[in-house]
């Protein structure tokens, strides 16, 4: 069985642009291309991969677009357009001739201002995506969901898929006010998540299997096998574990699944999501 990692990054480590990696995660303070990854991939039985943005730049998502055309492993590409700017339309015309270029994201969870994705203006922005067919990546923090819910309500037609489920408060052993926020956003029919950076949220040298279970029970009674998506956050997920070891915790959690279900978890709702 061929899986799709629907969530990973590259780049080419610079401070600046990437002061978000702190001191602790020094492991990942270097650069990670298409070459670093091939391997791990085949190694763990995966096809391919959709490379998602993190640097808000059009330069970025042009970098990851010629990274997409050099490597044929990498199916899509998840990209950054300013979506409050006035020449929008124009920008995503222009993006549109980009075939791997399957939608964008914002990086919603490090704004000032928690409920950005309900001003007029981003919203306006979100209303024009599905013109041109692209998706869009909701990347928030638990206090978000609320207004993430809002949001998905308003745009019946657009496709959106919450990635690395929120980000649960695992390693506060938290779990009440994030399951009733995922709860609501399930609600509508438009949203999948993505099963991904999970490692990242617990305790990065003390979790086992078991640990992430009973978040995703809520996430899986909350969507169903059928817009649930497998993702690595790779080289991220690196702080706390190798992708063996990541990939191991859905398959684990999955085993009671029909082989249909693991089908569309590790890669069928990518390939339609993102029109792979």
């Amino acid at each position: 069985m061929s899986h799709i990692d629907s969530h990973n990054h590259f780049w080419h480590y610079d401070e600046v642009t990437r002061e978000w990696i702190s001191p602790e995660m020094a492991v990942i303070r270097r650069d990670f291309l298409p070459a670093d990854l091939l391997p791990v991939l085949k190694a763990n039985g995966m096809a391919g991969t959709v490379a998602v943005q993190a640097d808000q730049t059009e330069e970025e998502t042009l970098f990851l677009l010629q990274l997409a055309e050099e490597n044929d492993f990498i199916k899509g590409v998840v990209g950054w357009v300013d979506l409050q700017a006035d020449n929008l339309d124009e920008r995503l015309q222009y993006f549109s001739a980009f075939k791997k270029l399957k939608g964008f994201r914002h990086i919603l969870q490090g704004d000032t201002q928690r409920d950005l994705m309900l001003t007029p203006k981003f919203k306006a922005g979100i209303a024009q995506l599905s013109k041109y067919n692209f998706t869009y990546d909701i990347l928030i923090f638990p206090d978000q969901l609320g207004y993430a819910a809002e949001l998905v309500k308003e745009f019946p037609d657009q496709k959106f898929v919450l990635d690395h489920m929120a980000k649960p408060p695992i390693a506060a052993d938290e779990i009440d006010d994030w399951a009733k926020g995922i709860i609501e956003l399930a609600k509508h029919p438009n949203v999948y998540c993505k099963v991904s950076g999970m490692v990242t949220e617990a305790k990065w040298d003390d979790w086992a299997l078991s640990t992430f279970d009973k978040y995703l029970d809520v996430v899986f009674e909350a969507f169903g096998a059928g817009r649930i998506m497998f993702g690595s956050d790779w080289p991220v997920c690196l702080v706390a574990a190798d992708y063996a070891g990541l990939k191991e915790i859905i398959l684990k959690y999955t085993e009671g699944l029909s082989d249909g279900q693991r089908e569309q978890i590790f890669s069928t709702n990518a390939i339609q999501f993102y029109n792979l």
